[in-house]
């Protein structure tokens, strides 16, 4: 058994399904973390995630520290039942009426508290010691911005063998690449930082995507930057972004094909972010 199989009881499972007693349980553990001095703000953007987002936050509560820590949600745009979730566990949520990563990420910038700011999806499930290996990295005085790793949650289409092979490739090139570009290399998933200096520099919305390197970028001229390998920071996120292109391997060769054409990303620094920066793989 792995260590998220109990949240895939009620990933993608409709909330009306799931236990009530079970939701009770995670509001009494949001309740019991929420702090009104937190140094940490743990922030989850959604949009139309309703069957999704229970499993999210019922990792984040069952998540080992010692931190005061605030929970935010934020809603961009949905038009399912997020708001419901959001209230029946008793996360504070925002709700953000312009459509993106980038507005949704700054909503909850905006309404932070703590020192610290880990950013959450709420199609993504978090190991239990996450917060505190991120937290850890980043207190460190030089440290401005902290990032990790993730899997894929297997499915029929998606097997595990084909994902492991998938991510070993992966994981990979964003090591490689993270030396002179950590900015191709982080996702908005798996991002934490200072608040303070995020919230001098915000995110940026003019852009498609690539709201996560973009501040990133900016945010490494003020300090260090890390890409943390420790597996207690690895996540497990929905593959539904995988097959755009096809099957996996159609995805795979497609991503190497864009990784290829631009190996100066291995070599050269780059001061500024566009849209054709965002490397999938």
């Amino acid at each position: 058994m792995t260590w998220y199989s109990k949240y895939l009881e009620v990933f993608e499972k409709p909330f009306s399904e799931i236990d009530p007693d079970l939701v009770l349980k995670i509001k009494e553990k949001v309740t019991r973390l929420q702090s009104n001095a937190p140094l940490v703000s743990v922030v989850i953007i959604a949009h139309n995630e309703g069957s999704r987002l229970l499993s999210c936050i019922w990792s984040l509560v069952d998540n080992v520290h010692d931190y005061p820590i605030e929970i935010i949600g934020i809603d961009n745009c949905s038009t399912d039942n997020t708001k419901e979730v959001y209230k029946s566990v008793g996360v504070n949520y925002f709700y953000e009426d312009k459509p993106g990563p980038g507005y949704a990420r700054q909503c909850g910038l905006d309404h932070a508290k703590g020192k610290y700011y880990i950013c959450i999806d709420a199609d993504s499930i978090y190991p239990k010691e996450y917060i505190r290996t991120m937290i850890s990295e980043l207190s460190n005085p030089s440290m401005v911005a902290v990032f990790a790793l993730w899997s894929f949650i297997p499915n029929k289409k998606n097997t595990k063998f084909k994902l492991t092979i998938y991510e070993f490739i992966r994981d990979i090139h964003l090591r490689i690449q993270t030396f002179k570009r950590p900015e191709l290399s982080v996702r908005g998933m798996v991002f934490a930082f200072d608040t303070s200096l995020a919230k001098q520099i915000g995110f940026r919305t003019d852009i498609r995507r690539g709201e996560d390197g973009s501040l990133l970028l900016a945010m490494k001229k003020s300090g260090k930057v890390k890409l943390i390998l420790n597996p207690k920071a690895r996540i497990m996120t929905s593959s539904g972004t995988l097959n755009t292109d096809g099957s996996l391997l159609s995805s795979l060769a497609k991503r190497i094909s864009k990784a290829t054409k631009n190996l100066s990303n291995y070599f050269t620094k780059e001061t500024k972010y566009t849209n054709e920066d965002s490397n999938m793989l």
